[in-house]
C-alpha cells in the first residue's frame, strides 16, 4: 500500500496533480500568473504543437514534450508514466483548454485511471480578438449574446448549430477554425439572416508579433481574405457590435438616472 502511494507523490510526500494549463493565444505574457507559476514548477510539460510561444517552454527545467505529432494514447502514457513517478506534469494548451481544446477525452482517461487534475483557464483567442479589435461584444440594445462557433469540416457539427441556423438569431458570432472556407461561411451567414452589409472582422494569429487585421463586410470580406492570403489561424467575427463609430444606446451600469445596490439615481 505505501509503495502504491510513494508512486504517486514526490519527495515531499504530495499527491501531485496533473494540470491543464492555457497558454493565451500567442503572446506569452497572455497567461495567468497561475499558469506561469506551474510551468516554472513543473517536472515534464506537454504542449500543443507550434501555437503555444516558444517563450513559454524555452527557460523551463522540465522535460518538455510537442504533442503535435502524437495521438491520444501516446499523450497518456507520458502523463500517466510521468505522474506514478511523481513528477509534476502540465498539459499546456493554446488559448483556453475549454474551447476548442479537446480535453475532455483527456479527462476520461484520467478519470479511468483515478489520476487527479485541475483545469487553469486560459484567454482565448476569440477574446483576445475582441481587444485587439477594440471592440466589447455585447452592446445594449445591438447584441446581447456571443456564440463561439466554427464552420463543419472534417469535424461536424450538429444540424441545429451550422451556421445558416446559428445567424438566425443575428448575435455576434465569433467564428473558429474556419477561414480557409470564407466563402461558405458567408453564404451560409447570408442565408442565415445577416445582410451583405453586416460588418466582420477577421484578425490573423491574434496577439502574435505577426498579427493581421482586416475589416469589411460580408459583402467584401470573402475578396478581401483571398487577397490577404490568410488561410488558418484566424478568428472571423461577424455582427453590428463591429460597427465603427458611438454606439446606439448606453449601459445603465452608469448611467446617472439609474440606481442600483451602490449608487442611487441622481434624479
Amino acid at each position: 500500500m505505501n509503495e502504491t502511494k510513494l508512486r504517486h507523490t514526490s519527495s515531499d510526500g504530495v499527491q501531485h496533480q496533473v494540470y491543464f494549463v492555457g497558454a493565451g493565444p500567442g503572446d506569452p505574457e497572455l497567461i495567468t500568473v497561475k499558469g506561469q507559476r506551474l510551468l516554472r514548477e513543473a517536472d515534464v510539460v506537454i504542449y500543443t504543437g507550434s501555437l503555444v510561444p516558444k517563450a513559454l517552454i524555452s527557460e523551463l527545467h522540465a522535460d518538455i514534450y510537442n504533442s503535435a505529432g502524437m495521438n491520444l494514447d501516446e499523450v497518456f502514457e507520458i502523463i500517466s508514466t510521468s505522474w506514478q513517478k511523481g513528477k509534476k506534469i502540465v498539459r499546456l494548451h493554446t488559448g483556453d483548454p475549454a474551447i476548442y481544446g479537446a480535453i475532455n477525452e483527456q479527462i476520461a482517461l484520467f478519470n479511468k485511471n483515478n489520476i487527479p487534475f485541475t483545469v487553469i483557464p486560459g484567454v482565448s483567442s476569440g477574446t483576445a480578438s475582441a481587444a485587439a479589435l477594440s471592440t466589447e461584444l455585447t452592446l445594449p440594445e445591438v447584441s446581447q449574446t456571443v456564440i463561439f462557433t466554427r464552420r463543419a469540416g472534417r469535424t461536424p457539427v450538429p444540424e441545429k448549430q451550422d451556421l445558416t441556423s446559428l445567424a438566425t438569431h443575428q448575435a455576434t458570432m465569433m467564428i473558429f477554425l474556419s477561414i480557409n472556407m470564407i466563402e461558405q461561411v458567408v453564404e451560409e451567414l447570408i442565408e442565415g439572416g445577416y445582410t451583405e452589409h453586416t460588418p466582420v472582422a477577421i484578425v490573423e494569429k491574434v496577439s502574435w508579433p505577426e498579427e493581421r487585421q482586416l475589416r469589411g463586410t460580408l459583402g467584401t470580406i470573402a475578396r478581401q481574405v483571398k487577397e490577404a492570403d490568410i488561410t488558418k489561424t484566424a478568428i472571423i467575427a461577424v455582427g453590428e457590435v463591429l460597427a465603427e463609430g458611438p454606439p446606439p444606446a448606453l449601459s445603465k451600469l452608469y448611467d446617472k438616472k439609474f440606481s442600483h445596490g451602490y449608487r442611487k439615481s441622481s434624479s
